[in-house]
């Protein structure tokens, strides 16, 4: 399927692993130029730049500026035509919600929503200037799913659903659609790497790596299809989404988690 997406620019935040490398080097397969956020770059990214498709931005998106400076350097592929907000990070409280301090509130908003905010904020004039675009934001099963241990993060991430479905009705007219896709637990290093969400479930239940992987996958009844979801399964979403083969979606929500929720 020709997704049209050939000569488009975008921008992605939280674009050196994961997710997100993986929605930059869909972009870049599909022939979209791609302005590249994140904190630090690693090898697989530098590969994009070095091909010549993509910039690389080192930005700490938690500062209010920062997303106005990594969206601005769209100008140097000529505009912009995608926005994906991928950042995003999460962090276990297994002490309770009455240990978590504002500080910690703060921290998870700042990053999760706050981010989010920012960078649509500075990307929608230029979208405008093209005659309309696409943001496609990564949300999170959590914002269906609230759950103790991770209650800050379910609380930016329903944010962030609702800031979507707002800005869709806002700028529908002007031709910018706005969605969001809800991974649930995704084969990236957040989830199942050294010091990842899994890693991090072993220590604190006192089991090992494997037998905290295999609770999450039987957690809330399970995963229907009895795996995690692949990082470029949500890239492929992404790419959809943000091309006119989706032309008449926006203010919606695509879950992608392996039939981890089992309600309606």
């Amino acid at each position: 399927m020709d997704l049209g997406l050939s000569g488009k620019v975008a921008v992605v935040t939280g674009a050196s692993k994961g997710i997100g490398l993986a929605i930059v080097q869909g972009l870049v397969a599909e022939g979209v130029r791609v302005v590249a956020g994140a904190r630090s770059s690693t090898s697989e990214l530098d590969e994009l730049v070095a091909g010549g498709s993509v910039l690389f931005e080192s930005v700490d998106l938690t500062e209010p500026d920062a997303p106005a400076r990594l969206v601005a350097r769209s100008a140097e592929w000529g505009g912009l035509d995608i926005l994906v907000n991928n950042v995003g990070a999460l962090t276990f409280r297994f002490e309770g919600f009455l240990a978590i301090t504002d500080e910690q509130w703060l921290n998870s908003l700042n990053l999760t929503f706050l981010a989010a905010v920012r960078t649509t904020r500075a990307a929608i004039p230029l979208l405008l200037e093209r005659g309309g675009g696409n943001v496609v934001t990564i949300g999170s099963v959590n914002a269906f799913l609230p759950d103790p241990p991770v209650v800050d993060y379910s609380a930016a991430k329903a944010a962030v659903w609702n800031l979507s479905k707002a800005l869709s009705k806002e700028f529908g007219p002007q031709n910018i659609r706005f969605n969001v896709i809800s991974p649930g637990p995704v084969a990236t290093q957040l989830w199942l790497g050294d010091d990842g969400v899994a890693a991090t479930a072993a220590r604190n239940m006192g089991v090992d790596f494997d037998t905290a992987r295999d609770r999450v996958v039987a957690s809330q009844g399970g995963f229907s299809t009895g795996r995690f979801t692949q990082p470029s399964e949500v890239a492929d979403l992404a790419l959809l989404l943000a091309s006119n083969r989706a032309g008449n979606v926006t203010g919606a929500d695509f879950l992608i988690d392996g039939g981890l929720i089992k309600t309606l």
